[in-house]
């Protein structure tokens, strides 16, 4: 069974789509109601960023499905400002859900996987994990702190049949970016350019040219959670459409 968390949209629910089609029985979460063409997964409407959240929808997953075989933490948020311009109670908003609930949600699924003596973990980082980015410098902080989670999760449970890894994506063409209110329109408003005139630019910063669709990013997550990557743990596997030009 797979928990993928912030499944309601994006690289999330692409993620649970290809889950399911490959068989998988998937528990989809999020702050909304619906993971819309999911097919029979079972959905739990969650606040992730609270404490005590990921523990019960883990707990929930458990008691309907059995034990959980795979788990995705995908959700997150990002916004377009300055170092300077953060405030305290932001720097904890992102940490709270971009960090917090990952570390609560490998806690609760950590029992099961060890008495079973298997199991998968995939943190959704990002390429600002591993160059940061000026202009999202809180996001930047909390997406390091993914990898280094993930790496420390594969080192201490390798041992016990327990494989973690990262994915570390570029700019994607989900809601985050294109939605109303997006980083395509903050950083628009706060540049001056038009929101195509951002879109255009920050796929051309990209080798190939153009921004992630979330299926691509979900492909790479698909295969991490599979038997296929039986020997893959402690990576962060860059989907940055050649973003970041370093090999880590």
């Amino acid at each position: 069974m797979c928990v993928v968390t912030g499944s309601t949209g994006g690289i999330g629910l692409e993620t649970a789509k290809l889950l399911a089609a490959e068989g998988a029985r998937v528990v989809t979460t999020g702050r909304s109601g619906t993971a819309p063409g999911v097919g029979e997964a079972l959905h739990v409407k969650a606040d992730l960023a609270t404490v005590g959240e990921p523990a019960r929808v883990i707990n929930e997953a458990e008691a309907q499905l059995g034990g959980v075989d795979v788990l995705v933490n995908n959700v997150g948020v990002a916004y377009q400002r300055t170092f300077e311009e953060v405030t305290d109670e932001q720097w904890d908003e992102l940490w709270q859900l971009n960090v917090m609930s990952y570390v609560r949600a490998i806690r609760a699924v950590l029992p099961g996987m060890r008495e079973r003596g298997a199991g998968v973990i995939v943190n959704v980082s990002s390429t600002a994990g591993k160059r940061p980015s000026a202009s999202m410098p809180d996001y930047s902080v909390t997406k390091a702190a993914v990898l280094s989670l993930s790496r420390l999760i594969a080192d201490v449970y390798a041992k016990e049949g327990i494989r973690c890894n990262a994915v570390t994506p570029g700019p994607t063409a989900t809601e985050a970016w294109l939605g109303k209110g997006g980083l395509a329109d903050q950083q628009a408003a706060r540049s001056g350019k038009s929101r195509d005139d951002v879109l255009a630019s920050v796929g051309a910063g990209r080798p190939l040219g153009r921004l992630a669709e979330p299926v691509e990013i979900a492909s790479v997550v698909a295969f991490l959670c599979s038997p296929r990557s039986s020997y893959v743990t402690g990576a962060a596997w860059s989907a940055d459409g050649g973003t970041v030009p370093i090999i880590i």
